[in-house]
């Protein structure tokens, strides 16, 4: 079983940087592909970026260029660089890990980001 903690999230300015972190527990995810996804109120969980392996990463278009996604293995962690941030990035993020099946099982609580204008 994987537990995932995000942290970083917070009020930014548009134009602004968060980072956000996912903190594994339970037993390694350095062979999992990990996630970012996020949901906005009234709308459904969106993907925002993963990662498998070190550097395989694949983004959605809306982040695709200010968004950098990266993986700490000694860690056991998980980043989001968020950059040049708009007010429609607003949601919660959520951190997630693959399972078995190759799908994302595993899910963090999420954390808050908001941009203003």
């Amino acid at each position: 079983q994987v537990q995932l903690v995000e942290s970083g999230g917070g009020l930014v300015q548009a134009g602004g940087s968060l980072r956000l972190s996912c903190a594994a527990s339970g037993r390694t995810v350095s062979t999992n592909v990990m996630g970012w996804f996020r949901q906005a109120p009234g709308k459904e969980r969106e993907f925002v970026a993963r990662i498998r392996g070190s550097y395989s990463s694949g983004y959605a278009d809306s982040v695709k260029d200010r968004f950098i996604i990266s993986r700490d293995n000694a860690k056991n962690a998980v980043y989001l660089q968020m950059n040049s941030l708009k007010p429609e990035d607003s949601a919660v993020y959520y951190c997630a890990a693959s399972g078995s099946g190759g799908k994302f099982e595993f899910w963090g609580q999420g954390t808050q980001v908001t941009v203003s204008s």
